[in-house]
C-alpha cells in the first residue's frame, strides 16, 4: 500500500480582481500571451453568448471590460457548495446576500441593477453552459447553478454586459466541468448548524470519443428560524464529443438537468419585530404555512464547427419546463375583492430558445508584432409560455375560514407569453499593446397575456406590449507597461419590465400596464489593473445614468402596480488586490457606490424626494481574507471579514438596515493515498455571533422589510476522490 502523504491542498489564487484578474497574469498561459501576442482560441470552448477573442484566462487580462473569473477550486474549497453568495461575495460591485429563505432565492444586484427585486433575480442575466437561466422577460434564479461541478464562474459588470440583451445590467455565467481522462469520481458530505446537511457526488471521464461529467446533490436544512426549512435535489449531466482536427475541428455538447425543491418561507420582519427578537418568525407565516415547491427540467445542445480559414459557426438550443406552487400569507379578508389574485400562486412554464452565430478569427505576425482580428455576428431568440393561476389560500368564507394554508377557490387564470429576438455583432482588434472592441445588439421583446378569469369586478386583463432597443458598446485596453493595463468602455442598455410588473394596469384601466415603458441607461467605466512582484491589484470608476427607472406605484389589495420614475444615477469606485507574503495570502475588495434618484416621484400616495438613496444598495462594501499555510502544521487556515454599509428599505428611505461587519474562520486539509484524495474542512461563520439584518425586502407592502442574517454557525465537511 502506498505511503500516505498529509498536506494542505494548494491554496487557489484568488481570481477575483476587478475588470480582469491581474493575478492570473502570472500563469503560464497569460505570460505566454503577453510575450507572444494573440493566439488562436481553443476549439470547443463553449462561451456564454457573445464574448469573443481568447480563452477565459487571456480574456480577463486583455479585454477592455470588467470581467472577473472564479475557478472551480475557489468555489468548492472549504465551502458548503449551496449558494452563489459563498464564493461571489468578494467580487467588487456585486451585492449578493443570502436571505436565509430558500423560497425567495438570493438578493443579487450588480452596480445597482437588480436591486428592486423582491424575489428571484432581475436586471442581471444568468447563464449555465451558455444557456440562459434568465427568462425572456428578464427574471431568473440562481438556485439551479451546479456549484459542485463548476469549472468557473464569470462575472461581467459595466457597459459590456449590454451585449447580452435586454435587462442585462450585469452577467453571471457558470461553466461546468468537461469530461476528461482519467476517470475521476468524488463524493462529499457537509453538516452543520440548524440541521444543515449536503451530500453530493461528481464523476467525469471518457467513454470512447464521448466525455461525460455528472453531478448529483441534495441539501436540506431546518433553517435558522421557524418556518424556514428547505430541501433541494438536483442532477446535471454533460456529454461532449470532439471531431475533426485543426481549423475544421468541432464539438457537440449535450446537456440535461433536473431539480426539485421544497422551501418554507419565514417572511420578513417589521422594525418592531426585528428589534424585539431578530430570530422570530412573523406569526402569519406559520398560520398560513407559507411555502414553495419547484420542479424544473431542461435539455440543451451546443454545436461548434470550424470551417477553415478562421471561420467558425456555433449553435445553441435549449428547452425546459418549470412548475411552481407557492403559498403566501395574505389574510383571508384581503382576498375578498373580486380583483384579488388570491394567496396561492400556481405556475406551469414551458420555455426554450436558440442562438446561432458565425465567427471569424484571423491572426497575423508573432511576438510583439502579432495582430488578431475577430468578428462575431449572430441571432438569438428565446420564448416562454406559462399558465399562471391564483387560488385562495383558505377554504370556507373569508370572514369564517374552515382551513388556512390550503388550496382554495380559483381567483386567477391566464396564459402569458414572452418572446425575444436579438441580432448582434461584435468586432475586436488586438495587438500586444492595444485592444479595441465595438459591439451592437438590437433587442425586441414582446409580452402578452390572455386572461381566462373574467368575472364581475375583475375585468378582462388580456393584452400585449412590445419593447425594443439598440445597445451599442465600445471599449479600449492599453498596455502601459508589461505589468500595467488601462481600460475604458462606454455603452447604452435598456431594461424591460417583467411579466409580473406589467400584469396590472393603473387604476380605472384594464389589460396590461401598457403605460409602463422600458428604462434606458448610459454607462461608462475606466480603470487600471496591474501586477507587481508578489501581488496584483485593480481599480476602476464607473458612472451609470438611467432614465424611466421602473419603480413601485402602489402595492395594495394583492396587486403591485409599477410605474416609470425619472432619472437615477449610480457612481462608484471599485478596488481589489491580493498578495502572497511568504506563507500568507492576502485578498481584498472594496466598493463605494452612491445610487440615488435624480428626480422625485410619487409612490403609494407618498412623495419620493429627489436625492433619495435607491433601496437595497449599500454605499460601501468591503471584503478581506487572510489565508495561512504554516507548513509545519497541516492545513490552510483562513480568516475572512465582510462588511456591508447601511441599506435603505424603500424608495422613501423611511428606514435602514444597519451596517454590519462579520468575521468567518475556516480550516481545510488534504491527504493523499496513491490514487485517493481525502479532503476535510471546518468553518465558523459569524464568529462574533453578530445580530443584524442580512438583507431587506425592498418596498415590502406590509412593512416587513428585514430578513435576519444567520447567527454564529459551525459547519464541517469531508470529500473523497478517486482517480482511475
Amino acid at each position: 500500500m502506498p505511503v500516505p502523504t498529509f498536506s494542505a491542498p494548494p491554496f487557489p489564487r484568488l481570481r477575483l480582481h476587478l475588470a480582469c484578474a491581474g493575478a492570473l497574469c502570472g500563469s503560464p498561459l497569460l505570460a505566454a500571451a503577453q510575450t507572444a501576442g494573440p493566439v488562436a482560441d481553443t476549439v470547443g470552448t463553449l462561451q456564454p453568448m457573445v464574448i469573443t477573442g481568447a480563452s477565459p484566462d487571456r480574456q480577463r487580462w486583455t479585454a477592455p471590460a470588467s470581467i472577473d473569473v472564479i475557478d472551480g477550486e475557489e468555489i468548492r474549497a472549504g465551502q458548503l457548495q449551496v449558494n452563489l453568495s459563498e464564493s461571489l461575495g468578494r467580487v467588487p460591485g456585486l451585492v449578493i446576500q443570502n436571505r436565509q429563505s430558500y423560497a425567495q432565492d438570493l438578493q443579487l444586484s450588480i452596480r445597482g441593477f437588480g436591486a428592486r427585486s423582491t424575489f428571484g433575480v432581475r436586471g442581471v442575466r444568468l447563464f449555465v453552459d451558455g444557456i440562459p437561466a434568465s427568462a425572456p422577460d428578464g427574471q431568473g434564479q440562481t438556485a439551479n447553478f451546479p456549484l459542485g461541478n463548476a469549472e468557473r464562474i464569470e462575472v461581467i459588470r459595466g457597459p459590456y454586459s449590454a451585449l447580452y440583451g435586454a435587462s442585462s445590467g450585469g452577467v453571471i455565467a457558470l461553466t461546468t466541468a468537461e469530461g476528461r481522462a482519467p476517470t475521476t469520481v468524488r463524493g462529499g458530505l457537509a453538516v452543520g448548524s440548524d440541521g444543515f446537511w449536503r451530500a453530493s457526488t461528481q464523476a467525469q471521464g471518457m467513454v470512447g470519443e464521448w466525455g461525460y461529467a455528472l453531478d448529483a446533490s441534495r441539501f436540506a436544512t431546518d433553517g435558522p428560524r421557524a418556518q424556514s426549512a428547505a430541501d433541494r435535489q438536483s442532477g446535471n449531466l454533460k456529454l461532449s464529443r470532439r471531431h475533426g482536427e485543426g481549423e475544421t475541428a468541432g464539438r457537440l455538447t449535450l446537456l440535461a438537468s433536473r431539480q426539485t425543491s421544497f422551501a418554507q418561507d419565514p417572511l420578513g420582519l417589521s422594525r418592531a419585530e426585528f428589534d424585539a427578537d431578530p430570530g422570530r418568525t412573523t406569526p402569519n407565516a406559520r398560520l398560513y404555512d407559507t411555502r414553495k415547491n419547484v420542479e424544473q427540467s431542461q435539455l440543451g445542445l451546443a454545436w461548434q464547427q470550424g470551417l477553415g480559414g478562421g471561420h467558425q459557426v456555433e449553435f445553441i438550443a435549449y428547452a425546459g419546463q418549470r412548475a411552481l406552487t407557492q403559498f403566501q400569507a395574505i389574510p383571508t379578508t384581503v382576498q375578498a375583492p373580486a380583483s384579488h389574485p388570491g394567496g396561492v400562486i400556481d405556475l406551469d412554464r414551458d420555455y426554450g430558445g436558440w442562438n446561432a452565430r458565425w465567427r471569424f478569427d484571423r491572426n497575423t505576425g508573432s511576438g510583439d508584432d502579432a495582430r488578431r482580428f475577430t468578428v462575431t455576428a449572430g441571432l438569438a431568440a428565446d420564448t416562454q409560455r406559462e399558465l399562471r393561476r391564483g387560488f385562495q389560500n383558505f377554504t370556507g368564507s373569508a370572514t369564517a375560514p374552515t382551513a388556512l394554508g390550503v388550496l382554495g377557490a380559483l381567483r386567477r387564470n391566464e396564459v402569458n407569453r414572452a418572446t425575444t429576438v436579438d441580432p448582434y455583432v461584435q468586432a475586436e482588434w488586438e495587438t500586444a499593446d492595444w485592444t479595441w472592441t465595438a459591439g451592437l445588439r438590437h433587442s425586441r421583446v414582446r409580452l402578452e397575456s390572455q386572461d381566462r378569469y373574467i368575472v364581475p369586478g375583475n375585468p378582462n386583463d388580456s393584452g400585449a406590449t412590445r419593447f425594443s432597443g439598440t445597445s451599442p458598446v465600445g471599449g479600449v485596453r492599453w498596455r502601459l507597461a508589461p505589468s500595467l493595463q488601462a481600460f475604458a468602455s462606454i455603452g447604452r442598455g435598456f431594461e424591460t419590465p417583467t411579466l409580473n410588473e406589467v400584469a396590472y394596469p393603473r387604476a380605472g384601466q384594464s389589460g396590461l400596464n401598457t403605460s409602463l415603458t422600458d428604462s434606458t441607461s448610459r454607462s461608462a467605466e475606466a480603470g487600471l489593473r496591474g501586477r507587481h512582484g508578489v501581488g496584483a491589484w485593480t481599480a476602476a470608476i464607473f458612472d451609470t445614468r438611467t432614465r424611466d427607472e421602473i419603480v413601485v406605484a402602489t402595492n395594495t389589495g394583492g396587486r403591485s402596480i409599477f410605474q416609470n420614475a425619472g432619472a437615477t444615477q449610480r457612481r462608484g469606485l471599485e478596488l481589489s488586490g491580493d498578495a502572497q507574503l511568504g506563507r500568507f495570502t492576502l485578498s481584498s475588495a472594496l466598493t463605494f457606490m452612491r445610487a440615488t434618484y435624480a428626480d422625485g416621484f410619487g409612490s403609494g400616495g407618498q412623495a419620493v424626494a429627489a436625492g433619495n438613496r435607491m433601496p437595497g444598495l449599500p454605499q460601501r462594501q468591503a471584503y478581506a481574507q487572510v489565508a495561512w499555510e504554516p507548513g509545519r502544521l497541516p492545513g490552510i487556515y483562513t480568516l475572512e471579514m465582510r462588511h456591508t454599509g447601511k441599506v435603505s428599505v424603500d424608495d422613501r428611505n423611511t428606514d435602514f438596515a444597519a451596517s454590519a461587519t462579520v468575521f468567518n474562520l475556516g480550516a481545510r486539509f488534504q491527504q493523499e493515498f496513491g490514487a485517493w484524495k481525502l479532503r476535510q474542512f471546518v468553518r465558523i461563520d459569524n464568529l462574533a455571533d453578530r445580530r443584524y439584518a442580512g438583507s431587506v425586502i425592498v418596498n415590502e407592502g406590509n412593512g416587513r422589510f428585514f430578513e435576519p442574517a444567520l447567527r454564529r454557525a459551525v459547519y464541517a465537511g469531508v470529500e473523497l476522490e478517486r482517480r482511475f
